[in-house]
C-alpha cells in the first residue's frame, strides 16, 4: 500500500490517443493532447447544438465561432482581423464561413474604400442572444454548484494561452526544417 506522500506513477498508464508519440520526457503532453482532442470535439458538438437550439441549423463549428466574433463588441471586423484573433491561417475557410453567414442573413458586409468589413445583422444578433440564453441555462448554471471549478477554468484558460504560444513556436520551427 503506497504511503500518503507517494504520488502514483501517472506515466505508467497515460491516457493518450497515439501511444507512439508518448515521450519519456513528457507523457503529460500526450495526455494533454488527447484531452484537447476530446474536449475540442465536445466543444464543437456543443456549439453546433446550442446554435441549432437557438434557431440556426446546419452550421459548422467555424461558422458559429465566426458569427460570435463578428458580433463581438458590435464593431465591424475585417477578414484579416477575424483570422488574426481566431489564430486561423487559412483565410479562405473564414471567408467561406462569412459568405455562408451572409447568405443566411445573419452577417452583412460593407465596403470602405478597398476594405470590406463584416458585422452581424439584427437577425444575427438575435440568434447570438438566444444562444447566450441557452448557454446560460444549459452550461453556465452547471458551474454554480462548484465555485472552485470557475477558478480552475480560469487557470486552465491561462495555461491554454501559454500552450498556444508554445505550439505556434513549435509550428514555426517545424516549418523551417
Amino acid at each position: 500500500m503506497p504511503s500518503k506522500n507517494t504520488a502514483p506513477n501517472k506515466a505508467a498508464n497515460p491516457i493518450v490517443s497515439s501511444a507512439h508519440l508518448v515521450s519519456p520526457d513528457s507523457a503529460e503532453m500526450s495526455e494533454f493532447e488527447f484531452g484537447l482532442i476530446v474536449a475540442g470535439n465536445a466543444f464543437h458538438r456543443w456549439i453546433i447544438h446550442c446554435m441549432a437550439a437557438a434557431g440556426l441549423k446546419d452550421l459548422t463549428p467555424l461558422d458559429v465561432l465566426v458569427l460570435h466574433h463578428v458580433t463581438h463588441r458590435a464593431r465591424d471586423k475585417r477578414l484579416a482581423d477575424i483570422c488574426f484573433i481566431m489564430n486561423i491561417e487559412d483565410t479562405h475557410l473564414v471567408n467561406y464561413a462569412l459568405k455562408k453567414l451572409q447568405g443566411l442573413g445573419v452577417v452583412m458586409s460593407q465596403k470602405h474604400g478597398k476594405e470590406v468589413t463584416y458585422a452581424a445583422t439584427d437577425a444575427g444578433r438575435g440568434y447570438v442572444q438566444r444562444y447566450r440564453e441557452i448557454r446560460e441555462s444549459c452550461l453556465i448554471d452547471a458551474l454554480k454548484a462548484d465555485d472552485g471549478l470557475n477558478r480552475d477554468i480560469g487557470e486552465l484558460a491561462r495555461l491554454l494561452r501559454v500552450l498556444s504560444g508554445m505550439y505556434d513556436q513549435a509550428a514555426r520551427a517545424a516549418a523551417s526544417l
